[in-house]
């Protein structure tokens, strides 16, 4: 039976021209959008001026896109898409550290460095000392996990964003726990800073009064043999953007204290414990 497209059969007559012996999920996933998408477009009475700047925007979108910068994974951090992928393919039991987005920045390969050390290279901002446990879901120490971290420095950008200007792994580490499952080191307490704000996801915020703005925090990539890997960060408490985290990446469990100490080595200190799930 031909079915030729009208308004309220629009969604029946695409879906029904996809061809057998396709892709089970493709085929799911797309009758899926498509559905979605047309509601949309007839809850919303959709006109084409608004239609026409909709293609413009998506086509500046791509059109800044480059190999160090990808506006359409910022358009789906800024629109919380990011996040509830992420949190869909992430649900842990109660107790267990909750995972958070990635982030553009994070570099693989990090420098190992010894418990204790430094990783703040550039000698600015306020010295902060890192420190818990990685555990299990029964609090036994977790031997051999890998603790990768990076941050911002005190200026809000991170080394990758200032080649030349910024030592190479400038606030950025492994370390890797031994029986005990304890980590440690020294960087700086983080601060907050804007996502890339020059292009269309920028303009996009602004107009709908938002600020392109993500708290404080420090980034934490935490693996261990037999457990599931953990992407997180723990987060600044007192923060002005604690609470309107431009990618929506804040949450309750991840704010972590910061206990002002002064003694000799360090101004600041955030204890922290991870509790990983089994694979």
């Amino acid at each position: 039976m031909m079915h030729y497209f009208t308004e309220d059969a629009s969604t029946e007559t695409v879906n029904g021209r996809m061809g057998d012996g396709i892709n089970p999920r493709l085929a799911e996933v797309m009758a899926c959008l498509v559905n979605h998408l047309h509601a949309f477009t007839k809850e919303i009475h959709l006109t084409q001026t608004e239609w026409d700047l909709a293609v413009e925007f998506l086509t500046k979108t791509g059109q800044i896109c480059s190999q160090e910068r990808q506006e359409f994974i910022l358009l789906s951090d800024v629109l919380g898409l990011s996040m509830l992928v992420d949190a869909i393919n992430n649900r842990r039991p109660s107790g267990a550290t909750e995972n958070t987005v990635l982030g553009p920045f994070h570099v693989s390969d990090a420098p190992v460095r010894s418990m204790g050390d430094d990783i703040c290279l550039d000698g600015k901002g306020e010295s902060c000392l890192f420190e818990g446990k990685v555990l299990d879901n029964h609090g036994g120490p977790i031997e051999g996990a890998c603790v990768d971290v990076w941050s911002d420095n005190a200026d809000g950008f991170y080394d990758v964003q200032q080649p030349g200007i910024q030592p190479k792994w400038n606030n950025r580490g492994r370390f890797f726990t031994g029986k005990d499952g304890r980590y440690s080191f020294r960087g700086i307490k983080p601060t907050a800073y804007p996502i890339p704000n020059d292009g269309p996801v920028g303009k996009l915020l602004a107009q709908l009064g938002r600020h392109p703005y993500r708290p404080a925090h420090m980034h934490f990539l935490v693996t261990a043999p037999g457990f599931q890997k953990l992407v997180t960060h723990t987060f600044v408490g007192d923060d002005f953007y604690i609470e309107s985290d431009a990618v929506f990446g804040v949450k309750k469990t991840l704010i972590a204290p910061y206990e002002r100490v002064m003694d000799d080595s360090t101004l600041w200190r955030s204890p922290f414990d991870f509790v990983l799930t089994p694979a």
